[in-house]
């Protein structure tokens, strides 16, 4: 498919076609309908711009498109930038990273520039772990999923945070500090069906809580999905339990749940952890500002970005051999340590 086919199926001139492409159409007056008829024709016939032409590509160029939806300029989740940029440093490779606002239609137009440019793959990433659609132009080369599942079967594969082998660590830490009574969950559950929508993360837990919890013999006494995982649902939530029970410990499904918990059993008359414990997720920066600070389940940023570029020039060096890597990188949590965990009174 050339320039020239897309003048001739839209009724335009070569030339018109190409400033179009390149967007220059506004400045040099062509009209709005010339432009999207232009646009919606390559787009129907698959016409894809070859922004470099130095002729046939040989080998690799030592370049990683990074693109996202809204983690490049994400305070909590930018930590995934700098492991990816760092981990493409060591490797001798340069790293561009676009960033897309979720818009569907922006993801596959940063992707095919990627692609055009000659990246040598395509990191796709999300701000929080969720499921996506994998855009078909994807698989134009070798790419990796960051912090993202596919919705169906795909031979793309994904780098996640290891959020069961989280949910086990937190249900452990209140295990090893002597809690088998009072333990409520905030945030989602009983079952792993009742999480807020799309919610990997929750489900995941869930699963590791709950396995740990089991085996040891905890009974979890209540469990309070919120729509949000926001400090004013963490309030409203544990503000509702107070009502009917008197807690020994939360688990909050993330750090800004457990900051309105905090709040919550302040008014209450309750410290933490003397009278409650509460342990969190993700070490968001609110966690070190929390008194005493929170014991919570770290998400490793910084690895999970890392270990995509890792994944990605694998696959790049393992090109025309028959080796077929793992679909799925779990990046392990650690916890860390604060002070809201202590022994239940008697």
């Amino acid at each position: 498919m050339t320039l020239a086919d897309v003048a001739a199926a839209s009724g335009v001139s070569i030339t018109t076609a190409s400033l179009v492409l390149t967007g220059r159409a506004r400045e040099l007056r062509i009209s709005e309908a010339a432009e999207r008829r232009v646009r919606s024709t390559a787009q129907e016939l698959g016409y894809r711009r070859n922004t470099l032409t130095t002729g046939p590509r040989a080998g690799r160029v030592q370049t990683i498109g990074f693109v996202s939806d809204t983690v490049a300029s994400s305070g909590l989740a930018g930590d995934m930038v700098k492991g990816a940029v760092d981990a493409a440093y060591r490797r001798g490779f340069m790293l561009f990273v676009g960033e897309s606002g979720g818009d569907p239609v922006v993801e596959r137009a940063l992707v095919e520039a990627m692609y055009d440019r000659r990246a040598d793959g395509v990191v796709f990433a999300a701000m929080y772990t969720r499921v996506v659609t994998v855009p078909d132009v994807l698989y134009d080369g070798p790419a990796v999923l960051l912090n993202a599942m596919p919705a169906t079967r795909t031979t793309v594969p994904s780098v996640v945070p290891d959020e069961v082998q989280a949910g086990r660590s937190a249900a452990s830490v209140l295990v090893g500090a002597g809690h088998a009574r009072g333990v409520h969950l905030i945030g989602a559950g009983p079952g792993v069906r009742d999480v807020p929508p799309n919610s990997i993360a929750a489900t995941q837990r869930l699963l590791g809580l709950r396995e740990v919890f089991t085996a040891a013999g905890v009974e979890v006494v209540s469990a309070h999905r919120c729509p949000k995982w926001t400090p004013e649902y963490g309030y409203e939530a544990t503000a509702e339990l107070l009502r009917s029970h008197r807690p020994k410990a939360l688990v909050c499904f993330n750090d800004r749940l457990a900051f309105g918990a905090y709040q919550a059993l302040a008014e209450a008359g309750l410290s933490v952890p003397g009278d409650v414990s509460v342990i969190g997720f993700d070490d968001h920066p609110i966690a070190s500002w929390m008194r005493p600070r929170l014991t919570t389940i770290a998400l490793p940023h910084h690895e999970l970005g890392a270990r995509a570029v890792a994944v990605l020039v694998e696959m790049l060096e393992r090109r025309g051999r028959d080796v077929r890597p793992p679909m799925i990188h779990r990046v392990p949590m650690p916890v860390r340590e604060g002070g809201s965990v202590a022994r239940p009174r008697r």
